[in-house]
């Protein structure tokens, strides 16, 4: 799936609704009400862009759902819509719940959610869209070290995670850094103390890149106790900032100003985290076996070899309902949906000032357009 295509104006989806109200509520010569083709579903529909639309999940997205809700609200401006950023597994929970109509995940629905999700959905199932693509970095607080990256294998990076390596100046940690003064400082990890979508991602990738030196299974809940942790990505940040020595994996678009980051090892080289590189992994990897046309699920390529690719990648998925209670809240998510899809609405997410994500390609667009146009109501 390729991240990158060409660019032409959009956020017209986002605006048919209106110009619909328009033409429904348009009047003949005789000033009687002239009636548009789709009748009073289309009034509806126009009528539907009003009201309240929350939603929660994944804190990954955060920055990039912030623009993105300021877009949409730009054009809609009675629709009241929110976007709580509790982690991706609160963010599930409360969608199934009932508590919000739409919500963002680092990690695919499991299967027993999904079985809950067609209770939730009214009959439907749940919807997932793969709308953020971002690097997952790994940054470090060392402001004694003169390099913008330190360069470290799958299976360093897994045993310092593991606390098998310690020491920043350990020979593991020297030997593909030379030249590099590394302190003689306890190495401090930093993990999620929430169930996050970024550590399932995280470790996903150790345990299929670093072989042996990882000896857990990917899961949203960090496998290791008593280490330092944070909730949700600010608590990371906030404990990476505290001490000297440590090191923490988060969403590369809130890694803090001045931070060192790795460049970690691929085949034969290291490989700094980039959105291009973070979209050379994506485009190598296929569909999940599992996928629909609903559920557009990628099963990423962890252990690639493919040069220039950074396989520390977070594919965050914006999910719904591909069935509502009502047109209002069908109209709603769509025209959120498509927005948050289109072309302006990725562009604004790929502006370093807000998200520095990697936009989707033009084919996968297609995709989830598809997608969305199935939402309806019940």
């Amino acid at each position: 799936m390729k991240l990158a295509g060409s660019r032409r104006v959009a956020g017209m989806a986002v605006l048919s609704a209106l110009a619909l109200t328009l033409a429904a509520c348009s009047s003949d010569a005789d000033g009687n009400e002239a009636e548009s083709p789709a009748g009073d579903e289309t009034a509806a529909e126009g009528e539907a862009l009003s009201g309240t639309l929350p939603g929660a999940g994944a804190s990954s997205q955060e920055k990039a759902m912030n623009g993105w809700l300021a877009g949409f609200q730009e054009a809609n401006p009675d629709v009241q819509v929110s976007y709580d950023p509790t982690g991706s597994g609160t963010g599930r929970e409360m969608f199934l719940n009932g508590a919000v109509l739409f919500g963002g995940t680092d990690s695919m629905f499991k299967e027993e959610e999904l079985t809950a999700g067609a209770e939730r959905c009214f009959g439907g199932e749940v919807v997932e869209l793969p709308l953020y693509i971002s690097p997952i970095a790994v940054a470090y607080n060392l402001p004694g070290v003169d390099a913008a990256n330190l360069n470290l294998s799958p299976e360093v990076l897994a045993q310092i995670f593991n606390g098998d390596v310690t020491k920043w100046n350990d020979p593991a940690i020297a030997e593909t850094n030379e030249g590099v003064e590394l302190p003689d400082l306890d190495i401090v990890p930093v993990n999620r103390s929430d169930d996050s979508g970024t550590t399932e991602n995280f470790t996903e990738y150790l345990a299929e890149a670093a072989g042996g030196a990882w000896p857990h299974e990917a899961s949203e809940t960090w496998p290791i106790s008593g280490t330092q942790s944070g909730a949700q990505t600010s608590g990371v940040v906030s404990t990476l900032q505290a001490a000297e020595g440590t090191i923490a994996y988060l969403d590369a678009s809130q890694v803090p100003d001045g931070f060192g980051t790795v460049a970690v090892g691929v085949g034969e080289e290291f490989v700094p985290f980039s959105p291009e590189a973070a979209a050379a992994v994506v485009d190598a990897s296929p569909a999940t076996e599992d996928a629909t046309d609903l559920r557009l699920t990628i099963d990423l390529a962890r252990d690639t070899q493919e040069s220039g690719a950074y396989p520390i990648v977070l594919v965050s998925y914006t999910f719904a309902c591909s069935v509502y209670e009502s047109e209002q809240d069908v109209n709603n998510v769509k025209a959120l949906l498509t927005y948050i899809a289109s072309e302006e609405g990725q562009e604004r997410a790929a502006d370093p000032s807000v998200a520095g994500s990697a936009p989707i390609s033009d084919g996968l667009r297609g995709d989830v357009t598809a997608a969305i146009e199935q939402i309806s109501a019940a």
